[in-house]
């Protein structure tokens, strides 16, 4: 036997973990786009960053959370590159409505930029379950882990993530 790891195993591992990952990916895009034909478009360009990743030398570890993270960038690429982003001037600002809810606005922001600075496994187990509506045993599927760990590790997310928030959030 060769000491050489199989060149075929992770894209074997993927093809194998596609068939469940498909729906959840798909369902990702489909709440944050609104729109079928591009949530099916970056569903595809997911799969096809994975492949691509799977058939590098040293792949990474493939599983649910590594490719909701794909799908994540996925996401972000595609609002980056839209050429139909409303511009507007400095001189052309709009008067502020005052059914514009700006302090939601804003926690989402700072939400957002907390998120961001999570270790990947809280940022996944808290975006899974507050942001997709996942249940606990959902969530513990798509992360394989036990729903007791589960619990566990979002008993450790939620804490990290009100440790960084700003205005305490402190237990």
């Amino acid at each position: 036997m060769s000491a050489d790891p199989d060149p075929f195993d992770a894209p074997r591992r993927l093809l194998e973990l596609y068939d469940q990952a498909l729906p959840i990916v798909y369902g990702y895009f489909v709440r944050r786009c609104g729109d079928r034909a591009t949530a099916e478009d970056l569903t595809s360009e997911t799969f096809l960053a994975a492949m691509d990743a799977a058939r590098r030398a040293t792949p990474p570890a493939l599983a649910m959370p590594w490719l909701l993270g794909v799908a994540r960038h996925k996401l972000a690429d595609h609002y980056r590159r839209r050429t139909d982003r409303q511009a507007v001037s400095v001189a052309e600002v709009p008067e502020k409505d005052p059914a514009d809810d700006w302090d939601a606005e804003l926690d989402r922001i700072v939400a957002e930029s907390v998120l961001a600075r999570l270790p990947e496994a809280h940022r996944t187990v808290l975006a899974l379950r507050y942001m997709d509506d996942c249940s606990v045993p959902e969530c513990a599927a798509l992360i394989g882990r036990t729903v007791h760990a589960t619990e566990a590790l979002l008993v450790r997310a939620r804490r990290a993530f009100r440790s960084l928030y700003p205005e305490g959030g402190a237990s």
